[in-house]
């Protein structure tokens, strides 16, 4: 290998929540080169504007050895290459590789001898080696670990989160073989002021990804049926998680929806490898199907309360308010919000969804869905409460119930408002 960081030149392949903030840590140290098929998403970000807003219009003037392409062929300059696609699942709950397959085929045209190709995407163990790295082979004639090299140092981007940011979240990395881990490692280690930890082995990194997610996503299970058991016994679930985590060692989790492109994805692609290799995994799929029925069981949740008050269901009219996977982030990827909106329509509701974060042309086009910008006064037989937004907790419970007629449910998903100024908390 004749990479070093003196004459490292890297394209960042992908440049969304995980690319753009990484190609401008690099693009502040090394020339750098941000690609993207979209060529509107190169529009935006040449004219120093970012719409998931992962970077200030500061930021990316920063990064001044930064430039974008959407031009395949200008990649081929670059002699480290990072490749940051979506990872989502088909209709069958199975991973969808397809972007990843797709950019290795790219990348394939264009990698020359001693190239660094280093994945960030989330998969499952072994795929970089067994799915990607062949099809690289395939397309350019060259032999893996012998005329250019990989690496896997996976994504922790948190949407959103304006403060565990790229540079202060500790990264893994690894290499295919020692030279090259110690040179990921290195690199990365140049803009991480958190530091790095090395993996044994791509494999082990690959892994070491896919269950921090998975981890999470049981626990939320865990607090999700919870949450159900303790609405059975009429006992409110925050008093009681509250009075737990009075413990030094309980964790801080709480019930909800689990969307986004990580939680709510990542853990099929485990259990997608596991039964390939002939173990049925018990806990990871029972968490899973736990947590994609919560949007059902929201619903149903309020049709109760709503014939409780003798409020007619079919035709009532239903505020959503919030449709982001996350609070104060616009980020639309797999949110569960859907599922409740989808679930409403079932009962013949009219649905309004308020979103002060959402593009409505996004909404549009991903889910078919339209953005109420103007909530009616006085309109409303139930508002559910699904996302936090901070626009959400200004507002407050008197302006929410001033949209709503005089029989009405208040239910708070999030736990935003004060649990005597609802109807129903999860």
């Amino acid at each position: 290998m004749n990479i070093s960081l003196d004459n490292v030149k890297i394209g960042i392949i992908g440049l969304g929540y995980v690319g753009l903030p990484l190609a401008v840590e690099f693009g502040k140290k090394f020339p750098t080169l941000g690609f993207d098929i979209n060529a509107s998403r190169i529009a935006e970000l040449d004219a120093g504007t970012d719409s998931t807003l992962e970077c200030s219009s500061e930021e990316l003037a920063e990064a001044n050895k930064l430039q974008y392409s959407s031009q395949l062929n200008d990649l081929a300059v670059c002699n480290v290459y990072i490749v940051t696609v979506p990872t989502p699942i088909d209709e069958h709950k199975q991973p969808d590789l397809t972007p990843l397959i797709k950019a290795s085929e790219a990348l394939g045209s264009i990698v020359k001898q001693g190239d660094v190709i280093i994945y960030e995407s989330t998969v499952y163990p072994g795929a970089t080696e067994e799915a990607c790295l062949p099809v690289v082979e395939q397309v350019s004639g060259l032999k893996f670990n012998v005329d250019f090299f990989a690496g896997y140092s996976p994504e922790r981007i948190n949407p959103g989160d304006k403060e565990h940011r790229v540079t202060n979240i500790l990264k893994v990395t690894s290499g295919s073989n020692a030279e090259i881990a110690e040179f990921v490692d290195s690199l990365y280690k140049s803009i991480i002021t958190a530091g790095t930890h090395k993996a044994s082995s791509i494999k082990v990194a690959e892994a070491a990804k896919v269950i921090e997610n998975t981890q999470r996503d049981v626990n939320i299970a865990l607090i999700n049926e919870l949450s159900i058991i303790f609405n059975k016994l009429d006992i409110d679930t925050l008093e009681v998680l509250e009075a737990a985590g009075t413990k030094w060692n309980f964790l801080p989790f709480r019930p909800g929806l689990v969307g986004g492109h990580c939680i709510g994805v990542d853990p099929y692609y485990l259990t997608h490898k596991a039964q390939t290799v002939g173990y049925h995994p018990e806990m990871i799929l029972a968490g899973r199907r736990l947590n994609d029925g919560m949007g059902n069981y929201v619903v149903s949740q309020l049709v109760k309360q709503m014939l409780k008050k003798r409020i007619h269901v079919e035709g009532a009219n239903v505020l959503v308010m919030g449709l982001t996977f996350k609070e104060n982030c616009p980020d639309l990827r797999n949110t569960k919000v859907v599922d409740i909106v989808s679930e409403l329509k079932e009962y013949n509701i009219n649905v309004d969804i308020v979103d002060p974060w959402c593009s409505t042309e996004q909404a549009q086009h991903e889910y078919g869905l339209s953005i109420t910008t103007e909530p009616k006064q006085a309109h409303y037989d139930a508002v559910i409460l699904a996302v936090g937004h901070e626009q959400f907790k200004v507002m407050g419970a008197k302006k929410i119930h001033q949209l709503c007629k005089a029989e009405h449910v208040l239910y708070d998903l999030k736990y935003v408002l004060p649990k005597q100024d609802v109807d129903m908390r999860l």
